[in-house]
């Protein structure tokens, strides 16, 4: 982007290259029509996961029931957040512990935990979140929870435990940020998924405005 007070967290999405949750579905371009082969237009079909790259999920991605991505309410997607960045093992969760001394200052929160940062191959010893530290953002009035991983949960997690105290908190959950080299700190927050009701996630474009 080219204003300079915009970050784009939001990974590439590149037909052959980009990966997805292993066994899911990869992205594929058709070309229906294509102006180079004289059509009128060019008109192309997207067949893919809707976890795909950056998303967000919907509640009835993890609970029976419960609403999809596009009945969501839209604040949860933007307005003031914050980036953490915490240092933790590979395939670990990370705990309140690990956040430090850092005060939470946003009702938005993004977790860069360097264990994920390109979908062009997908490493499956990514970190997750601790259902304690979600419990503990809850506390201090977090309504959305977002991180670089692919998951809130780890790739092997049967039960979903972060998944399901998002969901007794009414929390939103973003995946697959793209928060490499993105400095700590506080940003306002666009990352509206579309409005797809009843689905499971949304691919999302995920930027961060620099404040003042």
């Amino acid at each position: 982007m080219s204003n300079d007070r915009l970050i784009d967290i939001t990974h590439d999405i590149v037909p052959g290259s980009t990966a997805v949750w292993p066994g899911d579905n990869p992205p594929t371009r058709e070309e229906l029509m294509h102006l180079d082969k004289g059509d009128t237009v060019t008109l192309s079909t997207l067949r893919s996961t809707v976890h795909l790259g950056t998303h967000a999920d919907g509640p009835c991605h993890y609970a029976s029931g419960q609403a999809g991505v596009g009945e969501m309410a839209l604040d949860h997607y933007i307005g003031p957040c914050q980036v953490i960045e915490v240092s933790v093992e590979p395939r670990s969760r990370v705990t309140i512990e690990d956040l430090g001394d850092v005060p939470i200052d946003a009702p938005r929160i993004l977790i860069n935990t360097n264990t994920f940062q390109t979908i062009e191959g997908f490493n499956e010893d990514f970190a997750a979140l601790d259902p304690g530290l979600i419990d503990h953002l809850a506390t201090k009035g977090v309504k959305t929870i977002g991180l670089d991983s692919p998951s809130v949960d780890i790739i092997d997690s049967k039960d979903l435990p972060a998944h399901g105290r998002c969901l007794a908190h009414g929390m939103a959950i973003l995946e697959t940020l793209k928060l490499s080299g993105v400095e700590a700190g506080t940003y306002e927050l666009l990352a509206q998924p579309l409005k797809l009701i009843g689905f499971d996630g949304s691919p999302i474009r995920a930027v961060l405005r620099r404040m003042g």
